[in-house]
């Protein structure tokens, strides 16, 4: 796991389309848990190179119900975007994660982490790579029908504050969706403390 961690480290594949230069930000350890497979890390996680550290992370922890202690144990959490690097801006937001990473990088590092019982899938990027054609029509309908992908996978919107508009829209994710999605994370860690 550690070679494989630092070739990832040191990865220059796609520099050239990267603004700020490459700085793969992720967590992985032999370990984990639980797997989360967001996006691409921000300007403020490129900078601090610490993944979920801003107000995104702010609002998964809450949704998962855990504190900055056990979302950054890398015995309970391994956390592996989409993009490992800042994908650089575009119109509407960030740019899409660079196509490069998942199919290099995931599924290497899931062969090193045997003890993943449960992934987080946040956001289209994830879904479209994991859940493929058992994905349903939209992002709203996929999340509705979450129960679907159990054991293996949960599906969430993106915490992002520029979802906030969709929660509001759909009261039954705070309402149904986080507090299963508490129930399962929190069965794990339990289970996983000595």
């Amino acid at each position: 796991m550690n070679s494989l961690i630092s070739t990832i480290k040191s990865c220059r594949i796609c520099e050239a389309y990267l603004p700020l230069g490459p700085r793969p930000v992720f967590v992985a350890d032999s370990a984990a848990k639980i797997l989360i497979v967001g996006q691409a890390p921000g300007t403020k996680v490129h900078a601090s190179g610490i993944p979920w550290d801003d107000q995104s992370g702010k609002e998964l922890r809450r949704w998962l119900g855990v504190d900055k202690e056990d979302f950054y144990n890398p015995k309970l959490f391994a956390i592996v975007p989409m993009g490992f690097c800042y994908p650089g801006k575009g119109k509407g937001g960030d740019l899409p994660p660079r196509p490069e990473c998942a199919p290099l990088w995931h599924h290497q590092l899931l062969l090193q982490m045997p003890q993943i019982r449960l992934t987080l899938l946040i956001g289209s990027y994830s879904l479209d790579y994991y859940l493929g054609k058992s994905k349903k029509k939209n992002l709203t309908e996929t999340i509705t029908a979450f129960e679907e992908y159990l054991p293996a996978y949960f599906p969430l919107v993106h915490p992002s504050p520029r979802n906030k508009i969709w929660q509001k829209k759909n009261p039954w994710f705070e309402q149904v969706v986080v507090p299963r999605l508490r129930e399962k994370v929190h069965a794990i860690i339990v289970n996983s403390n000595p």
